[in-house]
């Protein structure tokens, strides 16, 4: 791969990259694979991320969109977008060991459908049409929940009888919400929100690491797949930004060949940090990399409870069969664990 020589500075947006949600579910698969024999079943993507989903499909994972796809008695993981109350039924019905990877901010937007919806509110949910999350979050009340992702859509919805609560996909960009939610509330002005915004804190993180370096950009690199909301809501930003030139990618071989001056670099929260390094390398700036930081993210999702308490009886058998001490044992620290590092363990371990 020939380096750019057009290019004279990269400006890197931090936070970019894997948020907390991804960490967890793409550590919790890993483990998964490492645990039982192969195949390992995946209610869809685990991450809408080509790179992440080919490299576990390469260790036996099979992604299916039905749980009616999974052989009886085979170990399941749930997505981390979050899955309908009757998938998760059927998949501990169907599944050996199931883990559900559920993002805690997706559960968070999925226990207020369920609260709002038991006092009787009609929830206007603002979402893209046919996103995992989206589906996941609505099957939670379907006679109870109306989809809108534009001010159209919000001028169509009929004048409810009952309270009307606005819910959202945690992947939203601001401008996909603001003008959607302001026309909301005019047209309810009674309407319930949340005392604490459904929008996740990474995706919000991104994008105002982005804005803080578009004016700066002759072009902006968005590293991340087609099917990751949060990925194309980074690369819909930077073209309202103004920034004359965007271009969203896979991986480095996908970046044109002309680009020169300034770039700004930054990554949805499904790319791994390995696709960023691989553009940086690509990139080659003569006046090298000035990282674009907005916030410190410290967040963190321990592992589902379930491979907690696995890992755990794992750990001390382990121990009391060596003829360790169950006091001295070291405890595995998950959080110091980064899951790029996790995938490319993987591969250089199987």
């Amino acid at each position: 791969m020939s380096a750019q020589s057009g290019v004279d500075r990269v400006l890197l947006a931090e936070p970019r990259g894997f948020c907390a949600g991804v960490e967890m579910a793409i550590k919790a698969l890993a483990w998964m694979v490492r645990t039982f024999p192969a195949p390992v079943y995946c209610y869809h993507e685990i991450v809408h991320n080509r790179i992440v989903v080919e490299r576990f499909e390469r260790h036996g994972v099979i992604f299916v969109d039905d749980i009616a796809d999974v052989p009886e008695g085979s170990p399941i993981m749930l997505s981390a977008h979050g899955s309908a109350p009757e998938v998760v039924a059927a998949a501990r019905a169907r599944g050996s060991y199931v883990v559900d990877s559920v993002c805690p901010l997706v559960t968070k937007v999925h226990h207020e459908v369920k609260v709002r919806a038991g006092k009787g509110y009609r929830i206007v949910y603002v979402g893209h049409e046919g996103h995992e999350e989206a589906v996941g979050t609505m099957a939670v009340a379907p006679t109870a929940i109306s989809r809108v992702e534009s001010v159209a859509e919000v001028d169509a919805l009929p004048d409810f009888a009952e309270p009307v609560a606005l819910l959202a996909q945690t992947t939203l960009s601001h401008r996909d919400w603001d003008d959607v939610a302001v026309r909301v509330r005019e047209r309810f002005p009674d309407v319930w929100t949340p005392g604490r915004s459904d929008l996740c804190f990474a995706t919000t993180n991104r994008q105002s690491a982005l804005m803080a370096m578009a004016e700066r950009c002759d072009a902006i690199v968005v590293i991340g797949s087609a099917n990751s909301s949060n990925t194309r809501a980074l690369e819909k930003l930077a073209l309202q930004a103004g920034c004359a030139r965007v271009f969203r990618v896979n991986s480095a071989a996908e970046l044109p060949d002309d680009l020169t001056g300034t770039v700004g670099v930054t990554a949805g929260a499904s790319a791994p940090e390995e696709l960023v390094d691989a553009v940086l390398d690509h990139l080659a700036p003569r006046a090298g990399v000035e990282l674009v930081r907005v916030t410190d993210e410290d967040e963190y999702f321990p592992p589902p409870r379930n491979i907690r308490e696995l890992q755990q009886s794992i750990e001390t058998a382990a121990t009391a069969l060596l003829g360790g001490s169950l006091l001295a044992r070291p405890v595995a620290d998950d959080r110091s664990l980064a899951a790029s590092d996790v995938l490319t363990a993987l591969d250089g371990n199987r």
